[in-house]
């Protein structure tokens, strides 16, 4: 009865029938241990395997393999070197599957080492596929690539799960060539590849924009084998052509997907997301059968991509009254999204949601906590919250970097780099962004020069037009306008390569600032010919002009503007006052209070041209 009822996903009336058994076997308990260790009802598989141990029952391999499964999905390492203590003591250590349970739990934990050790103390005969992939997947999963290549070599049978465990691993770091060779090397073995093999693929190719050609022969295989329709395939299709931006291809994915598991219904809302389509996204939602946490979590950073935090924050808020259990990516999408709104006062109220869940020592969580306070001016607060986060990665480095960068604390800014190299991160081309801002932003040119040049002589990070546009941007701040030009005209290539062309702008708005019109005039040329249709260029240097004196031209450059159906896109600000943003665009008086604001305005406005009037 028992079995019936947990396989049927009750596993509270499972677990009431299992209290009130007279007499409980073996088979009993490790049919509720199972049960509980494939739910991922961790901490109950525990307590319950600790009743186990002290119970007329004793443990058997079956035992085991339900605990050792529940350290693995915890990553557990220490616990599970008690449990292989256990084993030994109750003589399980010659069991198959016992020693390949320890070994896919060491191999989970990344503890290549032990389970090595394991697999060397089985004897040879007693070794099966399932033992031989679970030391591959080990080593793959800890990124030891030559060690794993040994052990595939070593293999009596490659099996068809073996070149997955290798195709999958080195896709997941982004190395699509030897994905290739492997699967080169698999369509000559006697195995063919399933729809595993062309998932992994096509996600190895989705990792990188530049992989349109190989990701669209992958797809072409796929369907030259038959595999087109498989569901895990499918949604990798659909998830390579959405990151693509391919919106006719991921639309023509979509429409053809005929068999859906709950995968691919959140692969539907992510891409519908992906493409801008958030009313589709939204109609998909409603529609599937049912909602787990990647289902919402997908809808939130949907909202949050495309610009609509208030809807991601409602999402979230729904999330949480439907009973769904968060998790630290749901707390980060919707951390992510108030920061996107400078939502401080929602963003602590979750904060302290998630603390009471225990999500604010997880980076991805912490990384989202940096970032808000930081957007919302509370630098204190981002400094607590980078120092709560239990394993930094580079981007809660970065993260923290470019808060103290942009808040002017050029001092604390430097030192935490200087920390993070101590610590063994290695520096990326978004730290020097970073560098480079705080520098610019506080007017150190010399250390912003010396920065420039560690990150391509001793860091050999590609120079790109962001970290020129930094640089342009630090010698115009503090007037080396010279500088800022021949350092554009070294790199013209670069930046004219490029489609971004925030380079040349800013050697504009430096001009500008600087009022020497000769250079710009001669910039905005440069600008009209790379981007046209953008009214940038035209808005600077028309307020050159007007800030030199020389209306005529300003008017001049304005009448151009009305001539090729250019705007100027309107200025945009908000507020947060008592957890409600009022918005302000430039030329809208549709503020209910617009009245009352225009009277402070002016008060402040006499305020600041008259001190002395209201004394120190």
């Amino acid at each position: 009865m028992a079995p019936v009822q947990h396989a049927e996903g009750r596993i509270a009336s499972a677990r009431q029938v299992f209290d009130g058994m007279p007499e409980l076997d073996t088979v009993a308990w490790n049919t509720m241990l199972t049960s509980y260790s494939r739910l991922g009802l961790h901490q109950e598989a525990i307590a319950l395997f600790t009743q186990l141990r002290f119970s007329d029952a004793k443990p058997d391999d079956y035992s085991f393999t339900a605990i050792l499964s529940t350290c693995a999905s915890l990553g557990n390492v220490k616990f599970g070197r008690k449990i292989q203590s256990l084993v030994i003591r109750s003589g399980f250590c010659a069991s198959l599957p016992v020693n390949n349970s320890l070994i896919d739990m060491y191999g989970k934990c990344s503890d290549t080492l032990s389970a090595n050790k394991v697999f060397r103390d089985m004897c040879c005969d007693s070794r099966n596929e399932v033992t031989w992939c679970s030391l591959l997947f080990a080593y793959m999963n800890a990124e030891q690539f030559e060690a794993a290549l040994d052990v595939f070599v070593e293999m009596p049978k490659r099996v068809a799960f073996a070149w997955n465990i290798m195709i999958s691993g080195h896709a997941h770091c982004g190395k699509l060539e030897s994905c290739l060779s492997l699967f080169k090397e698999m369509l000559e073995s006697e195995f063919k590849p399933d729809c595993y093999t062309f998932s992994s693929l096509m996600n190895a190719c989705s990792a990188d924009s530049s992989n349109v050609v190989y990701g669209r022969m992958v797809h072409a295989v796929m369907l030259k084998n038959g595999w087109s329709s498989a569901v895990e395939a499918k949604n990798s299709v659909l998830s390579f052509y959405t990151k693509l931006g391919s919106r006719d291809d991921a639309m023509r994915e979509l429409e053809s997907i005929e068999v859906l598991t709950q995968v691919s219904w959140n692969s539907i809302i992510d891409a519908c997301m992906k493409i801008g389509e958030t009313e589709k996204a939204l109609e998909v939602f409603h529609l599937a059968p049912e909602k787990n946490i990647v289902t919402w979590t997908t809808m939130i950073t949907g909202y949050g991509r495309n610009g609509d935090g208030e809807q991601a924050l409602r999402f979230f808020v729904e999330m949480m009254k439907s009973g769904v259990d968060s998790d630290h990516f749901a707390y980060g999408a919707v951390l992510h999204a108030c920061s996107g709104l400078a939502l401080l006062g929602h963003g602590k109220m979750i904060h302290g949601c998630l603390i009471h869940c225990g999500f604010q020592g997880y980076a991805y969580v912490g990384n989202a906590l940096v970032n808000l306070y930081a957007k919302c001016g509370d630098i204190k607060e981002a400094d607590r919250a980078f120092g709560d986060i239990a394993n930094k990665d580079l981007v809660s480095w970065n993260t923290m970097l470019f808060a103290f960068g942009v808040h002017g604390l050029a001092d604390q800014a430097l030192k935490l780099y200087d920390n993070m190299i101590a610590s063994g991160i290695k520096p990326d081309n978004v730290t020097f962004i970073g560098l480079l801002t705080t520098c610019s932003h506080s007017g150190l040119v010399e250390e912003g020069c010396m920065i420039f040049e560690s990150m391509v002589k001793d860091y050999r990070i590609p120079l790109e037009v962001d970290h020129v546009t930094c640089m342009i941007d630090m010698f115009g701040r503090g007037g080396h306008l010279a500088e800022a030009k021949d350092l554009a005209t070294t790199y013209s290539s670069l930046v004219t390569d490029s489609s971004n062309n925030s380079s040349w702008e800013t050697l504009l708005g430096a001009c500008s600032t600087h009022w020497h019109t000769e250079l710009g005039r001669e910039v905005s040329k440069v600008l009209k010919i790379a981007e046209p249709s953008e009214e940038m260029s035209f808005v600077l240097l028309s307020n050159l002009y007007c800030s030199t004196g020389r209306w005529k031209e300003g008017e001049d450059v304005r009448r151009e503007m009305v001539e090729r159906g250019m705007k100027k896109t309107p200025g945009c600000s908000w507020i947060e006052v008592g957890n409600q943003v009022s918005t302000f665009v430039v030329g809208d008086s549709s503020h209910p209070r617009l009245e009352e604001l225009s009277e402070t305005l002016n008060c402040l406005q006499h305020e600041m041209r008259n001190p002395e009037t209201f004394g120190p």
